[in-house]
């Protein structure tokens, strides 16, 4: 079985500021996948995840996300979302690629809250501490901010799992690239750093 990326984005709810809710964690309420084999998608996979913990949404939540309760009501259970992961990632040699760790995190917690073995087998990936690491960051950079760096745009809206999924895929591909560039740039000789022309003209 030839090795797959997988790109995976979670978006969670989230307490009101203004609200103290006690024993509250974030629970995914979208998800967002892209599977990719040989440089190529092999599928995509979209769908709002219903919260048992606190079903109702926030409205800090629903302001910050631009997502309505009515929609979240109509999702999947979590159970389902990790069914399906389970049975996508079959493999260790599978590489389970998200921007930030967040949503390993919370994929985590959501599971044993629920009961649910964690379905990915892949090594996980951050590619936001790749992308740190690269260009020399001091701080981590937001996604779309990440991709605004490059001159290149998101794909579709912020915020929304699949798009950020896809946009995590296509800012994967830039930093490989360059990655590939850094690779085969040969090292640079005295020759090239000094312009002996000048010196010459210096020196009559």
């Amino acid at each position: 079985m030839n090795e797959r990326l997988f790109f995976i984005d979670f978006e969670f709810s989230m307490p009101d500021a203004s609200l103290n809710r006690k024993g509250f964690f974030p629970e995914i309420i979208e998800a967002g996948i892209v599977v990719v084999e040989q440089d190529a998608i092999v599928k995509k996979y979209s769908s709002y995840v219903i919260p048992s913990a606190f079903p109702k949404l926030t409205e800090r939540c629903k302001r910050f996300l631009k997502i309505s309760q009515s929609q979240v009501d109509r999702g999947v259970p979590l159970k389902e979302v990790v069914e399906l992961l389970d049975e996508m990632n079959q493999t260790k040699k599978d590489r389970i690629i998200t921007w930030g760790n967040m949503d390993m995190r919370v994929l985590k917690k959501n599971c044993e809250e629920a009961g649910l073995a964690f379905p990915l087998q892949g090594v996980c990936i951050d590619l936001s501490m790749e992308y740190k690491r690269f260009f020399g960051d001091k701080n981590q950079t937001g996604l779309w901010k990440a991709v605004a760096e490059y001159g290149k745009e998101g794909t579709g809206r912020h915020h929304r799992a699949l798009d950020d999924a896809l946009t995590t895929y296509h800012i994967y591909n830039l930093i490989e690239k360059d990655k590939g560039y850094m690779e085969k740039a040969e090292p640079t000789t005295i020759g090239d750093r000094v312009d002996f022309s000048k010196l010459f003209n210096q020196m009559a």
